[in-house]
């Protein structure tokens, strides 16, 4: 099979029209056609249902169909490797981070990969882990540094990194105003609760009160840790969410969690089956290299 017959058979396959196809390859209809049953004659099997205006894949279509998109797929990464290997490492990649301590994590990352590859370009998009799992699905970013737990069967994954769950007030609560750098799921008990709006966040919450056998006051999820932060300066509740370089605003006060569940754990991750482009697959290297 040569690679110029495969792309003439998916883009058959994908039009599953002799006549539409033929136009899209810029060729007239009976060579393709021929091409197509020579293909057909070379692997001994049927690869379209020829009905009276469109055709249909077989199961040995479909089959043929996905190798042969893979193919391809290789076919150019391998391409552009060489070429990009000739011109010293080029591209960009783009990686979704979550808030807390991911950025400052990632960003040793892309300043020590700058310095080997300086020709390389970064992406960077934010949200919380689904939405960094959903932008990968669709194809908007290849890598993403997200918070644990991660769905394994879907993604590659290793840990970057760790910190604690915090509990964010104002400066005014009672609580800030306490002796001490921790509260305890006691402490919190009839408090006003902000929390991330990850279904995973929440549940770890109702976890962590379960201990005490209460339910916790969750009266607001939010995306983001700086609409948290507004919210708790405001006294509108108390924000728990994963500590952060900086605390935003002189009118807040950030203590740590007590007990078992008060840690954040960050994953690098990347789909699985999904090849990357040499220059991600390099990155990847180089975050496993440099990650204790």
């Amino acid at each position: 099979m040569e690679l110029r017959t495969l792309r003439y058979f998916v883009t058959v396959a994908e039009e599953l029209n002799i006549t539409r196809a033929a136009e899209i390859l810029n060729m007239s209809q009976p060579p393709l056609s021929s091409q197509i049953k020579n293909l057909e004659s070379e692997l001994g099997t049927t690869l379209f249902v020829r009905g009276r205006r469109n055709l249909t894949l077989t199961e040995s279509g479909q089959l043929l169909y996905r190798r042969a998109k893979e193919i391809i797929a290789l076919s150019e990464k391998a391409g552009a490797e060489i070429m990009s290997m000739g011109e010293g490492m080029t591209g960009t990649i783009s990686i979704g981070l979550v808030e807390g301590i991911a950025p400052d994590i990632a960003s040793e990352w892309i300043a020590g990969f700058q310095k080997a590859y300086p020709q390389v370009r970064f992406r960077i998009l934010h949200g919380n882990s689904d939405e960094l799992i959903e932008k990968m699905r669709s194809g908007l970013i290849s890598l993403a540094v997200i918070t644990a737990p991660y769905d394994q069967l879907l993604l590659n994954g290793f840990n970057v990194g760790q910190d604690n769950i915090v509990a964010l007030m104002s400066n005014e609560h009672p609580l800030a105003k306490k002796q001490g750098k921790a509260v305890s799921a006691i402490d919190l008990t009839d408090e006003s609760l902000i929390v991330p709006s990850r279904r995973a966040s929440i549940e770890s919450v109702y976890r962590w009160f379960r201990t005490l056998h209460v339910e916790p006051n969750i009266i607001c999820e939010v995306d983001s840790y700086m609409e948290a932060a507004a919210l708790a300066e405001r006294g509108v509740g108390i924000a728990l969410f994963p500590r952060t370089p900086s605390i935003p605003g002189k009118a807040l006060t950030a203590k740590v969690l007590k007990g078992k569940g008060n840690l954040n754990e960050y994953i690098f991750v990347w789909r699985k089956g999904h090849p990357l482009p040499t220059v991600e697959e390099m990155f990847i290297d180089y975050i496993k290299e440099h990650t204790s």
